[in-house]
């Protein structure tokens, strides 16, 4: 079978027919260099570089997570862009960030986490601001991932899977006092102040909702 290159996107390419085994190889091959992001879906590969609005705001947006779940006592196992893949899927992809919340204690001791037995990533943050010409969504039903924080750079959405398909929700299904609104209100807080200004306040507010 011959790869067919069918697209080239802004930072990266889309190629056909690639099999899985060609997929592994180049993940293996590609390991060393976290700023490439590949993408697979039943024998189509897309391969980017994401910009650097979109590596800086999936870091915010992790440290989001993270401060609410420091200030709610939750543990969690933050695993970054570990690549989710299943051969069986034929499908793999690498979260912008992604976290075990619900599972966090059955994975807790994992080394090499298998999809295959293990259990998905609880919440995965998804930044679009450069556009995948593969549907991430349909991947991450897929997996199985239970929320996902889709963020253009204008608009944060909360999806909660329910059945097979993602549905958009109010509030963040884990933390139901958090809405994309007051995330959205302190990520514009960087045009004013600096990123551990913003957090700290972040924080602050956090505390009041829970107290």
């Amino acid at each position: 079978m011959t790869a067919t290159l069918i697209e080239k996107p802004a930072q990266g390419v889309v190629l056909k027919n690639i099999s899985w085994q060609t997929y592994e190889s180049l993940l293996k091959d590609l390991a060393e260099q976290p700023g490439v992001r590949l993408t697979y879906d039943r024998g189509t590969l897309e391969i980017m570089t994401p910009l650097a609005p979109h590596e800086s705001s999936k870091k915010i947006l992790g440290r989001f997570v993270e401060t609410v779940t420091e200030e709610l006592d939750i543990e969690i196992r933050s695993l970054g862009s570990l690549t989710c893949r299943r051969e069986d899927l034929e499908r793999g992809l690498e979260p912008d960030q992604c976290y075990y919340i619900d599972n966090e204690s059955v994975v807790r001791n994992v080394e090499q986490i298998n999809f295959n037995q293990d259990p998905p990533p609880d919440l995965v943050i998804e930044i679009d601001i450069t556009s995948s010409s593969i549907n991430r969504m349909e991947l991450y039903a897929a997996l199985g991932v239970s929320e996902v924080w889709r963020y253009d750079e204008s608009r944060l959405v909360f999806y909660q899977l329910q059945g097979e398909e993602y549905v958009e929700c109010e509030v963040s299904p884990k933390f139901p006092f958090l809405r994309p609104v007051e995330v959205i209100r302190f990520l514009e807080m960087q045009k004013e102040v600096g990123e551990t200004s913003m957090i700290k306040a972040f924080r602050r507010w956090v505390k009041s909702q829970i107290e």
